[in-house]
């Protein structure tokens, strides 16, 4: 069997957090979503069942958890903060596509989230 590519996926991780330009945000906070997808190579963990393998989801889950507390006005600005993270601390991710989403955002409109998605390469 040939393996072409590997990825980790954590779908919806929802976070409380305080991030936005408008005031009323870093005071109350909102609901926020992340989608992460990432290119690693865990065909050795396929094989042997090992976590050491691989890159652990609570791991992953950690740096999320840990950027997200951090306040930010821009949703742009913690997507590359948590790529940066992510990169620094999992030398095996080769590739990072990363979507953050706001819900219900102070905008004045009928909307149930609003977002940006970044992908990236390791450098």
């Amino acid at each position: 069997m040939n393996i072409n590519s590997c990825h980790i996926l954590l779908k919806n991780v929802l976070f409380f957090a305080h991030h936005g330009v408008a005031p009323q945000e870093t005071v109350t906070g909102n609901e926020f979503y992340i989608d992460l997808k990432l290119k690693t190579d865990f065909r050795h963990a396929a094989v042997t069942d090992e976590l050491d393998d691989t890159i652990s989801y609570a791991d992953i889950y950690t740096v999320l958890k840990q950027e997200m507390e951090i306040p930010s006005k821009l949703l742009e600005h913690v997507c590359g903060r948590i790529a940066t993270r992510l990169f620094q601390e999992f030398p095996g991710i080769e590739e990072i596509e990363i979507k953050l989403s706001k819900r219900n955002p102070p905008m004045g409109a009928d909307i149930d989230s609003a977002g940006v998605e970044m992908h990236c390469t390791r450098s």
